[in-house]
């Protein structure tokens, strides 16, 4: 449970709002409480969103596909308001951890749980189906867990059987590693009640042995496994072991019904008694408690809060940290929050040896990833020299770097080195791919050593399990979001083609199913798959043209196939948009492309300070200390990044100063910094990424920085 933040209603539809239950980039969802005191989970969605007409037909669908459904087991809606300026959707409130936090905090479910968990979540099914509906995303992040047992949730993306879908005939709907064969079939005909039950054998194989049963990996490979291969259920107890093979069988009509699993599975899940292990009715204990001690908000807070605030701290970290406010700092430097440091007597008296703190770089600089590694540590080593020649300072920073030559198994060794490093009080890095980012979080974690990447993006982890990660870029599930923007308020294309480019991996599976699930301008989305072997974009361009496409997506990560992509769609003779996201802007592309590149827009997570008149001073230093003629990607974003740490040593003060104080101070931090601000959401814990995309543009060979995605003008 988070506070509400400066900018929220005190009410939505009646409801008065209590607190934040969580976010996103659709939007919000609050805790609240009706006229008649009962407490529900209130979604609202945001406002851009809520102008796609597509969408607002989506929300309303959810709405009605869940307002029939009033099964135990189900999580009923109360209210709802799909023709709202911001859409919302009341559903009762589940205090309990979702399946997936569970198996996460506490690992597998005994044998019982495992059997009440599936007979109760079958039926809840068999009331889906009986209502003429199919759910289609049934998760582990869908299921929550109450002491009387479990809640699916979330119909998102449920509809009738045999209803046409909104998105495009060959869009893939649900989620990988529990989604059925037959959705992974895109277009391959309806899925029905059948798709349900394998997802709940899957569900149920992770809860009992806490891996998924098709393993993980790349969503094309999950889906690819799904489809050919049969499912891991080595370690599922032997009684559940054929239910589950059923569940799973690649044939729909070979798989039990939703009353047949729950008839197989009642034998054992009938019995009086707590049905979860010991730790869990604890959290949900704490979870309740914690809703019975929020109080109201003021009735005047937001007319009282008239100019947007940081993100507010949680109840919990407020504890944790006393009554000192989240500290704020504005980007250029420390002199600000510095000021006055000495004269207060906390600096020592003069002459005295100022505290020297160690901040390690844990940087690729022999690699294939060293431009990006270097471009970081001569950001870094240009913001310890800004700070330590400042005469009001408290301490002096040192800069230690270690190069892992962008190898995970190096990248270990040097994670272990600085772990060792009593000195160090903060690492920034790994500056390679995401790759050697999540070979490292779990030992820095271990250490409390907080662990701050710049220019790295992954969504493997989260703040309430690795307290140390701090991510401060948006991932790259989010890149999409740029396209989307653009094509929607400033192409204005309602007839958009993504090239799906099955090299690509995950990213492109993101923005695949992002730009055909919320087609841009309320328009449609075609898809045109380019196989991995493949490297013909030729069919591809011409179908763009076929479909007469206003604006182009590659979904794809490599510059040299991007290239071969932009030159295709050139002899093709397209004059829309074109649009890419930030792993295929490298000089490669705009080498080989030649002039196909001319135009492209590409979504990014770094700026070109040279076009911020807040950083020309820094682009003066960095250029005359380095001896470039631009600053590279990354560099303002690393300098930023170590002034964010320094200003979490200080704020601990000179006696203060130790790792897992760091972890929570930096946590509770807001940094104004040159490139963007850096802070984290209340509700989440996780970096707000809304303030660090934006966009780039190839103009006369090179890419020309445009601002922030949401700015950028109509060109």
């Amino acid at each position: 449970m988070h506070a509400l933040k400066a900018g929220d209603p005190p009410f939505v539809g009646g409801y008065r709002l209590l607190g934040r239950l969580g976010s996103g980039g659709m939007g919000v969802v609050y805790l609240a409480r009706s006229t008649g005191g009962a407490l529900a989970a209130l979604k609202v969605i945001r406002a851009e969103y809520a102008a796609d007409h597509g969408f607002r037909v989506r929300f309303r669908r959810e709405a009605e596909a869940a307002e029939g459904l009033t099964g135990q087991w189900l999580v009923p809606v109360v209210a709802a308001d799909p023709g709202a300026a911001e859409p919302w959707l009341a559903t009762a409130f589940v205090p309990g951890p979702s399946l997936a936090e569970a198996v996460t905090l506490h690992g597998p479910l005994p044998d019982r749980t495992v059997r009440v968990l599936g007979a109760r979540l079958a039926e809840a099914l068999v009331e889906v189906h009986a209502a003429g509906l199919v759910h289609r995303d049934v998760k582990p992040g869908n299921v929550l867990l109450a002491l009387d047992g479990p809640r699916l949730i979330d119909f998102g993306i449920a509809r009738s059987t045999g209803a046409t879908a909104l998105t495009a005939s060959d869009v893939v709907i649900g989620s990988p590693g529990y989604l059925s064969p037959e959705q992974a079939r895109a277009g391959a005909g309806d899925v029905g009640p059948p798709s349900d039950v394998f997802s709940l054998g899957c569900v149920l194989a992770y809860a009992a042995t806490g891996r998924r049963p098709f393993g993980t990996g790349t969503p094309a490979a999950v889906v690819f496994r799904t489809v050919h291969e049969e499912p891991d259920l080595d370690a599922v107890p032997w009684a559940l072991v054929p239910l589950l093979t059923d569940c799973l069988a690649k044939d729909p009509e070979a798989r039990p019904t939703a009353r047949e699993v729950c008839d197989a599975l009642a034998g054992g899940s009938e019995r009086e008694g707590a049905w979860l292990p010991p730790a869990l009715p604890r959290l949900i204990a704490e979870r309740s408690a914690a809703v019975l001690a929020l109080p109201d908000p003021e009735p005047d807070t937001a007319t009282l809060l008239s100019t947007p605030e940081p993100p507010a701290l949680s109840r919990r970290r407020l504890l944790t940290l006393g009554s000192a406010a989240a500290v704020v700092v504005t980007g250029g430097g420390l002199a600000a929050w510095a000021a006055g440091r000495r004269g207060n007597g906390d600096g020592g008296t003069a002459g005295e040896p100022l505290p020297r703190y160690a901040i390690g770089l844990h940087a690729d600089l022999s690699g294939t990833g060293k431009a990006v590694g270097r471009a970081q540590e001569r950001g870094v080593r240009l913001a310890v020299a800004d700070f330590n020649s400042r005469a009001d300072r408290a301490f002096d920073l040192t800069l230690k770097v270690r190069d892992d030559g962008g190898r995970a198994t190096r990248a270990q060794q040097v994670a272990a080195a600085f772990i060792a490093d009593r000195t160090v009080y903060a690492v920034i890095g790994p500056t390679g791919d995401a790759s050697s980012t999540e070979a490292v979080v779990a030992r820095y974690e271990k250490a409390l050593l907080p662990l701050v990447t710049v220019s790295a993006g992954t969504d493997a982890f989260t703040a309430a399990i690795d307290r140390v990660f701090f991510q401060l870029r948006p991932d790259e599930s989010v890149l999409s979001t740029a396209f989307i923007h653009y094509l929607t308020h400033n192409a204005k294309s309602v007839r958009t083609s993504v090239i799906d480019d099955r090299a690509a991996g995950r990213l492109g599976w993101e923005i695949v199913k992002d730009l055909t699930e919320w087609p841009p301008a309320e328009g449609r989305t075609t898809s045109h798959v380019v196989p991995a072997a493949d490297a013909d974009f030729g069919p591809a361009a011409a179908a763009v043209l076929a479909a007469g496409a206003q604006g182009v997506v590659y979904a794809g990560a490599s510059p040299h196939r991007g290239a071969l992509c932009a030159r295709a769609l050139e002899r093709a003779g397209f004059k829309g948009t074109l649009m890419a996201p930030e792993p295929v802007l490298e000089t490669g592309f705009l080498t080989e492309a030649g002039t196909a590149a001319e135009g492209w827009l590409f979504s990014t997570t770094y700026v070109d300070p040279a076009q911020l008149p807040a950083a020309a001073r820094f682009v003066t230093s960095y250029e005359k200390r380095f001896g470039v003629r631009s600053v590279e990607p990354f560099a303002v974003e690393a300098y930023d990044a170590l002034n964010f740490v320094a200003q979490g040593l200080r704020a601990l003060g000179t006696a203060g100063v130790e790792r897992g104080a760091m972890v929570q101070r930096l946590r509770a931090s807001t940094y104004k910094g040159l490139a963007k601000t850096i802070r984290f959401e209340a509700s989440t814990d996780q970096f707000d990424w809304a303030d660090g995309l934006f966009l780039h543009r190839v103009e006369n060979g090179g890419p020309r920085f445009l601002g922030r995605y949401d700015k950028v003008e109509q060109t």
